[in-house]
């Protein structure tokens, strides 16, 4: 490649993350939501109805315009369809590549600053930017509950059992409570129980349940697999993308997912799928992985191979079968406790 081929390669990344950093401001205020609401806008009227710095809300809109986020004419600014598309409640939402970026350029920070001490100061790395936490549950909504609604769900027959029996499932780091609500949208006589370790989360889960007519079904609270309490044994214990933050405990947590099931019951566990060769992390569907695992160094852990998860089950003397996704960059692997 050229050096000019070069140059404009890494003059396309930089304006993409420049225009995700501006598209995460517009998200986090409120703003592309406000612009939607009616007839354009002036910086100043748009201010007032986000509740936000005229100032701030001045340069953010001269900036969103430079990257055709927005539009404008005489009567104020709107947005464009480029911004239309990063709003949360819209269907789908660009919203996690904005919050991603912001994620990952703190990620990144955070490690080139930790590679000289070699310090791996965990998950409390996530709590550190209070902005990025509130929207962590909704880009993960975002990101895979497409993929858990139209491909997990229905190939995993588990969950129809569980349901069939009107049985619990136990969500062991539910975030904002996506993956609850969707399968109880879908499974109408399970019931569900979240825990979380951050007390945002918790809130969000509650208020989108009540939301949704879910409240009498689910329910959630603080706590984590270290704090594991529940008034009966569960159906189906699900852990989504969270093993590998306790897969240095793995004996302890695979010993207590089993006894917190019921005899017949299933433990679901969905992680990326690290690959056995490091050649596949150039495909498209793993890049992100390779930067993710990274991201996951700094928090004290890193991404499992499907092979590994069996084997735990194994351990346990829990049966085991593999499901794969996105051409092979997911895996679901169901446990099931002896009858």
């Amino acid at each position: 490649m050229s050096e000019e081929a070069l140059r404009e390669r890494v003059h396309g990344w930089q304006q993409g993350a420049l225009a995700l950093d501006l598209a995460f401001i517009g998200v986090h205020g409120g703003l592309f939501d406000r612009l939607a609401e009616g007839a354009p806008m002036a910086p100043e009227a748009l201010a007032r109805a986000a509740g936000l710095d005229e100032g701030y809300v001045r340069a953010w809109c001269q900036a969103a315009y430079a990257f055709e986020l927005l539009e404008h004419d005489e009567d104020g600014y709107r947005n464009s369809p480029l911004g239309e598309a990063f709003r949360a409640e819209r269907r789908p939402t660009l919203l996690p590549a904005a919050v991603g970026s912001l994620f990952a350029a703190h990620m990144a920070e955070r490690a080139a600053g930790l590679m000289t001490s070699g310090e791996r100061p965990g998950e409390s790395v996530l709590a550190e930017r209070e902005t990025l936490l509130r929207w962590f549950g909704p880009m993960l909504e975002a990101g895979f509950g497409g993929l858990f609604e139209r491909q997990i769900l229905p190939a995993v027959a588990e969950f129809a059992e569980v349901d069939a029996k009107g049985g619990l499932a136990v969500d062991l780091g539910c975030g904002n409570g996506w993956y609850l609500r969707i399968l109880a949208r879908h499974r109408p006589h399970l019931r569900g129980l979240g825990l979380d370790g951050f007390a945002e989360n918790v809130r969000q889960a509650r208020e989108l349940a009540e939301r949704e007519g879910l409240g009498d079904r689910l329910s959630f609270r603080e706590g984590d697999i270290d704090h594991f309490a529940s008034e009966e044994p569960a159906d189906l214990i699900a852990m989504n993308r969270a093993l590998h933050h306790v897969w240095d405990q793995r004996e302890r947590v695979f010993n207590l997912i089993r006894d917190h099931l019921k005899p017949g019951g299933v433990a679901v566990i969905w992680e990326p799928a690290w690959p056995d060769s490091v050649d596949a992390l150039r495909t498209p569907n793993r890049r992100p992985m390779a930067f993710q695992n990274l991201a996951e160094y700094v928090q004290g852990n890193h991404f499992l191979r499907p092979a590994e998860i069996e084997a735990a089950f194994a351990e346990v003397e829990m049966e085991s079968r593999l499901y794969t996704f996105n051409d092979g960059a997911e895996a679901v692997v169901v446990g099931r406790r002896p009858g």
